[in-house]
């Protein structure tokens, strides 16, 4: 499968995460018996969703509900495949978005039996490829190139490190992938910590220069 067809299918996973959001942004009853005892940033979060719920006009609340409800039917398994998805889509930068936003008018625009043959192509990919491409188009079309890099990352150095890969254009994240591959596991932390810390205008001569090495 092309990387286009494959990225157009990604709009059918993140289609899905507004169930999510919309699941994280309801003030459960018994979540407000406990506000005292909550960090305060985390409070001032609760009450205003507290309060943009209650400004919400009634048939919008009854129809929010009814999409709760839905959420909460769900499976744990499917619940956290949506949370992880709508985590990266927040995660994915303005301009990223935008090329998912016009893929999903573009998949809108097929014919409904030629959008279920491209469900079923990305279906059939293995799940750590599917999972890949919740990074976006960029990162998603040469993640097979960066998984090496992206394993076993450690937990403080994951925020940075994708903001750094969301952050380099599409001719860097090829380099990055190639650079990748040749990357023995031993090196894999440092390789890391080097793109982590090198300032962006000079990622490209990095990036040229280890290739070279």
């Amino acid at each position: 499968m092309g990387a286009e067809r494959r990225w157009l299918l990604l709009i059918a996973v993140l289609a899905c995460c507004t169930l999510a959001g919309v699941a994280i942004a309801v003030l459960p009853p018994p979540v407000q018996s406990r506000m005292a005892a909550l960090p305060p940033e985390a409070r001032q979060q609760l009450q205003a969703r507290a309060q943009w719920l209650r400004a919400m006009p009634a048939d919008r609340q009854l129809a929010l509900r009814a999409r709760v409800d839905a959420w909460e039917a769900l499976p744990a398994a499917e619940r956290a495949r949506l949370r992880e998805a709508w985590v990266a889509w927040r995660a994915m930068p303005v301009d990223r978005q935008a090329l998912v936003r016009s893929a999903a008018r573009t998949f809108a625009g097929l014919p409904a039996e030629q959008r279920q043959a491209l469900r079923d192509e990305f279906a059939a990919l293995p799940p750590d490829i599917r999972r890949g491409w919740l990074l976006g188009p960029v990162l998603g079309a040469e993640w097979e190139g960066l998984a090496p890099l992206l394993m076993q990352v450690p937990p403080a150095q994951r925020e940075p490190l994708l903001q750094v890969l969301h952050a380099l254009p599409p001719a860097q994240v090829r380099d990055l992938a190639t650079l990748s591959q040749r990357t023995p596991p031993q090196a894999r932390g440092a390789l890391r910590d080097e793109l982590i810390r090198t300032a962006p205008a000079e990622r490209g001569d990095w990036l040229r220069a280890r290739l070279l090495q």
